[in-house]
Parts: C-alpha cells; structure tokens; sequence
C-alpha cells in the first residue's frame, strides 16, 4: 500500500482527529491573517498590528467548532455564521473570522441535496455580506465585504460539487455491482438450464437402451431352453444396447469435466443422420417400425436436430414400454416451410405414457426441449388406438437469448 493510500484510509477512520487537524490549520491561517492590515492609498501596503482578544477568542471558538462539522453541519455552519457576524460588527479592524463559516458551508454543501445546499448557501451569504456592509465599520463597498461574498460562495459551489462528483462514483460503483450480480445470476440460471438439459439427456438415454435391455433380456429367458441361438442372438442385442448406452452415457456426463480434465467426449451429439441407426435398435428389439422422411437437403441447427432425435427416440421407447408385444410404430420427418414436423404413431393396445400418470417424465422431457425451441408439441391418443406424438420445430433457433441450448 503506498504512502497516499495508507493516508487516506487512515483518514476515513479516523475522520474526528483529521478534522481536528483541520481545525488547527484555519485557526493559524485566521490568526496570521488577523496580524496583517490592508491600507489602500495609491498603493496596497501591508502593515502589521495586535488583533483584538475578542477577535481571537471569536476565532479560537469558529476554529473549535470545525472539529464536530462532520456530527452536527448545520450546528457548526450556525455558530460559526454567528461568531462571523459578531466580528463583522465588532472588529475594527476586522479579523478573518468568515473562514471558519466558509469552510463550515462547504461541509453543509457536500453532505445535503442541491436545494439545501442552494437555500442554505443563499441565507449565509446574505446575512454575512448584509451585515458586513450594514453595520461593519467598513464602507458597504469595501474590498472586505465584497471578499465575504465571494468567497461564500465559492464554499457553497466547492461544497456541492464535491456531493456531485460523490454522488457520481457512487452510481458507478452500484451499476457495476448490479451489473456483477446480473453476471452471477446469469451464471446460475445457465447452470440451471444446463442441469436441465443434461438430466434430460440421461432420461432419454436409460430409459431407451434400458427398455431394450429389459425386452432382450426377456427374450432371451424365455427361448432359452427352447432355442439356444435365438436367446445367443438377443443376448448380443443387450450387449449391444448396453454399450451403446454406456457410450451415450460416457459423452453425456463428459459434459461435466472441467476444462483441464483429459479424455473430454469428442463425439457429436447425436442428431437425424442417425435415425436409420436408432430404429434399428427398436427392430433388433422386435418392435416393428416404418420410417418415412421428406427432409431431404435440410440443414439443422444442433440444438434442433439433437431434439428431433431425442423425441423419436423418447416416443419409440413409450411404444417399446406401453403399446403392448405386437405394436407398429410410424415415424415421419417432414419439412413444412419453416419447420421441421417429426410425428410418431402407434396402434398399440396397451396405453402410452401419459403427463399425469405413470410416475415418467418422458413427455416431460420432450415437452421441455420443444419449448426450449420455441416450438409445439402434440401428444394424446389416436382415434381408434395407439398413441400420437406430433412436434413442430423450427428450422432455426428461436431461443429467448438467440444462443443454441446444445
């Protein structure tokens, strides 16, 4: 810390003895301003001479009085205006006791509002020029009298500048501590979505390739006495599935890894390229789906073809789940203007998943990603059986903050 710093923070705790400091030097500038007397002839000549005692008493007390201009402005700022006025009638000549007043005006000025300032500064300036020219020894258009004037002033306008310039840094330094917690709110709010986004992720992940597994594994204790390469067979399946979710999972939670972290995922998210993939699965699983796609040449955004993807896989998991053993699922993605419509039905028996019951949060999750994008989302029962989801996206993101929640 340099010398100046350790100075002004010395000073602003321990504000009483700085004034007190103060107070010392104007009571020596009023005294050795008492001991020299203007002559105005042809010339101006100094001369020396003995001020009064009651003119030093006067500014032995307005000097005393600055100690507390901190506590009590306008208590000092009245007794120093009184002990100004008493040495203006009084003194002949006349002591420089309006120092004190002046330095108690500046206080009053920097510490109160510009209309306090304005009608303090007007009221002290007037009943100390009025009187010094009213009934002071002087002539009304003495150089003394008019220095009363000015430099009152001065004190006023030096006094609210200084509130001024205060009241400026202060404003500055809340802007950027507004604008510092805006920055951590912000932060947290992207957690937040981010969090979201990523329990999201796994949702889909573990329920798609768990639900595989689950109907796999099945298969495979039921043939397994029977029709030992048919069980080999679903076997591998669950393999499969079970190092497919592995993966996604690995990539998901990679997410989390600090930036220093090695081995960081570097596979992509997933996206439409990889439906024919995805619908192998749900066939390898004995689930029966047709897929018919009119989107040829369109170009996704990440976020958006990373959603199409995850709600196919999410509403072909509920049909795996809930449409019961001889389902046929229909999956379409189709380009209208815009948009991007992906639609999954099922003319299962068994009832799908719904918001309210069930315990899952798959409609949820797909409910939010659409959101996410500003899209639409369409889910309920087919007329005659089965199940429908319909969502609408568009083709470029529409986010509230125009960035990719990907």
């Amino acid at each position: 810390m340099s010398t100046l710093a350790r100075a002004k923070h010395q000073a602003k705790a321990h504000p009483l003895a700085l004034d007190a400091v103060l107070a010392l030097a104007v009571l020596v500038c009023m005294v050795a301003g008492s001991f020299v007397e203007p002559r105005h002839r042809d010339s101006v000549n100094w001369v020396l001479r003995t001020p009064d005692p009651l003119s030093l008493l006067l500014m032995t007390l307005g000097a005393a009085a600055l100690v507390f201009r901190r506590r009590a402005p306008m208590a000092v700022l009245a007794l120093t205006g009184t002990l100004s006025v008493i040495e203006s009638v009084t003194g002949d000549p006349r002591a420089p006791v309006a120092m004190s007043a002046v330095i108690a005006l500046y206080t009053v000025a920097s510490t109160t509002d510009r209309p306090t300032t304005w009608r303090v500064g007007l009221l002290t300036m007037t009943v100390l020029t009025g009187t010094a020219m009213a009934a002071g020894p002087l002539p009304w258009y003495a150089q003394e009298n008019l220095g009363i004037f000015a430099w009152t002033g001065i004190g006023a306008t030096a006094g609210d500048a200084v509130r001024s310039r205060r009241a400026f840094v202060q404003a500055i330094r809340e802007r950027a501590e507004r604008a510092e917690r805006t920055r951590e709110e912000e932060a947290r709010r992207r957690v937040a979505e981010e969090r979201l986004r990523i329990a999201r992720d796994l949702h889909d992940v573990v329920a798609h390739h768990i639900a595989l597994v689950n109907v796999q594994a099945g298969v495979a204790a039921h043939v397994m006495d029977k029709r030992p390469d048919q069980a080999k067979e679903a076997l591998a399946h669950v393999r499969e599935a079970s190092r497919s979710a592995l993966n996604e999972l690995r990539a998901t939670v990679g997410l989390l890894r600090q930036s220093g972290d090695p081995e960081a995922p570097t596979e992509p998210a997933p996206g439409l390229d990889r439906l024919d993939e995805l619908t192998g699965t749900f066939r390898s699983a004995g689930l029966h789906v047709e897929v018919a796609r009119a989107d040829q040449g369109t170009t996704l955004s990440a976020a958006v073809d990373l959603a199409a993807y995850r709600i196919i896989q999410e509403a072909l998991t509920n049909v795996q789940k809930h449409a019961g053993p001889q389902a046929k699922a229909e999956v379409s993605v189709v380009r209208v203007g815009p948009n991007i419509e992906i639609t999954v039905l099922d003319d299962g028996s068994g009832e799908n998943e719904t918001e309210g019951g069930g315990g899952g949060h798959g409609l949820l999750g797909m409910r939010e990603r659409v959101s996410a994008l500003r899209g639409t989302l369409t889910t309920g029962p087919r007329y005659g059986g089965g199940f429908r989801v319909h969502a609408i996206l568009p083709l470029k993101n529409r986010t509230p903050t125009g960035e990719d929640p990907a």
